[in-house]
């Protein structure tokens, strides 16, 4: 490989640095949006009345059956036509970002509900426990144990995704490269920089998800 010179990067390595650690924040945010959303959702779809369920599975059917980069110009090209109100390019890239991550935790939520034995709401009803307090109380905090794994990829897969957020400007990392590229006219080396950090950072996650999962492996 000839011409290659990636120092032209080092002047431009705090920007990367802070278009991952933007990354990380925007992926935390949207995370936890996508568990509270997920975690309803996920019940909702479990839920006796039919008008539930069926709202609950067609969100689930939209968000996972439409593309993400779609799903972030909706939110931010399209929505200010319909309501007249536009969304800086932060709160747009964590609401999409939240609401498509809960069309994932919700089938996490689900697949970790059932993954608890029935036995454990018969016996809390027979206590007199309510459903809700059932589920609030016995099910979900066993049933969370179990999602932890899951929602740790979760994380990481969306880590990667946020890197679509620069398609409405947003300053993540990806976006980092493309000013590097543009003001350097050389494209390889910032966006070989940007797969780096990329890399380093999900590498890094995994990682930790690995500790946590022997833990609980061990707690069992």
């Amino acid at each position: 490989m000839r011409n290659l010179d990636f120092t032209i990067v080092l002047p431009y390595i705090t920007l990367f640095i802070r278009g991952s650690l933007i990354a990380i924040e925007i992926t935390a945010l949207a995370v936890m949006m996508g568990v509270v959303i997920g975690t309803f959702v996920g019940m909702g779809k479990m839920s006796r009345i039919f008008i539930i369920r069926a709202l609950c599975t067609v969100y689930v059917e939209v968000i996972r059956g439409t593309p993400l980069l779609v799903q972030i110009l909706i939110f931010y090209f399209g929505l200010p036509q319909l309501t007249g109100y536009s969304l800086s390019e932060f709160p747009a890239a964590v609401i999409a970002l939240g609401i498509n991550s809960g069309g994932y935790v919700a089938e996490i939520v689900r697949g970790g509900i059932l993954a608890v034995d029935k036995g454990q709401m018969e016996a809390a009803r027979s206590l007199g426990m309510s459903y809700a307090q059932a589920m609030r109380y016995i099910i979900l905090p066993q049933a969370f144990k179990k999602m932890i794994p899951p929602l740790g990829n979760e994380f990481i897969t969306l880590l990667k995704n946020s890197s679509l957020a620069t398609t409405i400007g947003f300053p993540e990392l990806t976006r980092a490269a493309q000013v590097v590229a543009g003001n350097t006219y050389r494209p390889f080396e910032p966006y070989i920089t940007a797969a780096l950090f990329y890399l380093i950072m999900t590498l890094s996650f995994t990682q930790l998800l690995g500790v946590v999962e022997r833990r609980l492996a061990r707690s069992d």
